[in-house]
């Protein structure tokens, strides 16, 4: 069984209610706004210093909109295992694995990552997507000993970017040297557990600790050298380092390998649910689309397309089918050069060759490896 289930409503993180008082130091920009599933700051800074201290110093943020939850019971790592699609029973102590949530159909119902630290196994995912997820496993806990139970007494912060080590190592924690990785340690007396999570540019570090004492750790934090950025800056970096998010770029209509997300699944496992069309695809070839990552390069002065732009092949009517739709966009502006990044299903047509590929008002590029960024 599972319990308890998050409420509906969207309530702010625990750093963002401190960082609304007076006596907070590090103010907001912007008001509160929604991110994930919790309110949160949107920026405390111009869009250009925070993106440049997630791609070229070091960053602290909010992570408050994460949900740990933990898997109890003697039937844990069985249950959890047939209920995403990567390595649960096999995943080494003290990692995590990226995970996706599919129904019997194979069709995606949300993201997380699965950590084991010892004899403890536990889900992160969004709390936007919580409460759907809980409901969905709350269905296949039949006859197992298996409970599920969300910690809300702790939150967490991030620290990304190239010098986020030199940080850890001032407030007194050590880095890991490898993505999906745990240690624990404590700041100013403070227990801490770090996670390394995934990233494709920059290192990223989550630090989870009682939700009473995230104001004094981001102050540390602060103190160490990590400049503040907001819920903007973190997406910004997220469709730099063409990382999709489930509800955004991931549809629950979308199959697995579609998504291009091969670090979420694991062929030797057991069975899973799911894992019949998962199967079905790998044995009889190539999925129709894949979520690409791409760069635009617009026609001069021409603005930022807009999420739901179309690109089609070059020379192609202006009434053809397009070959990809953008589900995500960003523009970054560092050193005076102007970037944008985006992430859309592109059908596998267009991925054919070096075939040229447009929008309206510019050209885009599919990017099969991550983006060469020069940050002075």
């Amino acid at each position: 069984m599972t319990e308890p289930l998050l409420a509906n409503a969207i309530s702010a993180s625990a750093l963002a209610e401190y960082l609304t008082r007076p006596e907070a130091g590090s103010a907001p920009a912007d008001p509160l706004a929604p991110y994930l599933g919790a309110l949160t700051v949107q920026r405390f800074d111009a869009p250009e210093a925070e993106t440049r201290a997630l791609l070229a110093g070091v960053a602290v943020h909010d992570l408050g909109w994460l949900r740990k939850i933990l898997v109890r019971g003697e039937d844990r790592e069985r249950w959890l295992s047939g209920m995403v699609t990567n390595a649960v029973e096999s995943l080494p102590n003290q990692t995590g694995a990226y995970n996706l949530v599919l129904n019997a159909q194979g069709r995606i119902q949300g993201d997380g990552y699965v950590w084991r630290d010892g004899d403890a196994l536990e889900l992160a995912v969004t709390a936007e997507q919580s409460e759907a997820l809980l409901g969905h496993f709350d269905k296949f806990i039949i006859m197992d000993d298996v409970e599920l139970i969300t910690v809300e007494s702790e939150s967490a912060l991030g620290l990304t970017g190239p010098e986020a080590e030199s940080v850890l190592s001032k407030i007194g924690l050590r880095s890991l040297g490898n993505d999906l990785s745990i240690s624990t340690g404590t700041v100013d007396g403070i227990p801490v557990r770090l996670f390394r999570s995934y990233g494709k540019l920059v290192p990223h570090y989550i630090l989870w600790a009682n939700s009473d004492k995230i104001p004094h750790l981001w102050q540390a934090l602060v103190a160490a050298g990590a400049t503040p950025v907001g819920s903007d800056a973190l997406e910004t970096l997220r469709i730099v380092e063409g990382i999709p998010a489930y509800g955004i770029d991931i549809q629950s209509r979308d199959l697995a390998q579609e998504t291009a997300q091969d670090r979420a699944l694991n062929f030797t496992k057991g069975c899973y649910l799911g894992q019949e069309i998962v199967e079905r695809v790998r044995s009889r070839g190539q999925v129709h689309r894949h979520l690409r990552a791409l760069e635009l390069k617009p026609d001069s002065s021409t603005e930022t397309p807009a999420v739901g732009t179309e690109i089609r092949i070059a020379g192609a009517a202006a009434d053809s089918k397009p070959v990809a739709t953008l589900t995500s966009i960003a523009e970054v502006q560092l050193d005076d050069i102007r970037r944008i990044f985006a992430i859309g299903m592109v059908r596998a047509e267009a991925e054919v060759g070096k075939q040229a590929l447009v929008y309206p008002g510019g050209t885009a590029t599919i990017l099969f490896e991550a983006p060469k960024l020069v940050v002075a």
